[in-house]
């Protein structure tokens, strides 16, 4: 089974990463989805654990990829920021996408809102913002494994 916390749109709110992480360890992995490339860093830099992220419409000079597909425990999860979708505007052309290219799970961030939804097979997540700006900050946490993937929500201040 794999762990993994996953975060978005940090948006240079570094501490709250880390706070994250914290609450909780122990996980197998950090999976940031964009607008904070920089705090994908600092984590990889400081944690001993691998840290993945794909660049957001934020992270300007960015050596991370706009998107990438995760092969883990059999599944295979999409991963990206999705202002490349239009995610503010409707989870329809993401939900293509992830067809097309026969993802068991799609994780994205951009709109600073959490949801979960779950679809013909098709697990479509993403975490909230941890952003100082953000009317709600949130993170989740996903178990992978080769039966199926879950995902649970969290609040954090």
């Amino acid at each position: 089974m794999m762990k993994a916390l996953i975060i978005s749109d940090t948006h240079g709110n570094y501490n709250r990463a880390f706070n994250a992480h914290t609450l909780c360890d122990p996980v197998d992995a950090i999976v940031h989805l964009g607008d904070g490339s920089s705090d994908a860093d600092l984590l990889r830099e400081a944690l001993d654990i691998p840290v993945i992220n794909v660049a957001g419409n934020c992270d300007a000079g960015s050596n991370a990829p706009r998107e990438l597909m995760w092969e883990c425990e059999g599944k295979r999860i999409l991963l990206t920021h999705g202002d490349a979708y239009h995610v503010k505007s409707g989870l329809a052309r993401l939900r293509q996408r992830a067809k097309e290219i026969g993802a068991d799970a799609v994780l994205f961030g951009h709109t600073h809102q959490g949801m979960m939804e779950c679809c013909t097979g098709l697990l479509m997540l993403n975490p909230g913002a941890l952003s100082n700006n953000a009317h709600h900050r949130s993170y989740a946490v996903l178990r992978i494994t080769p039966d199926g993937i879950t995902s649970v929500h969290y609040d954090i201040a």
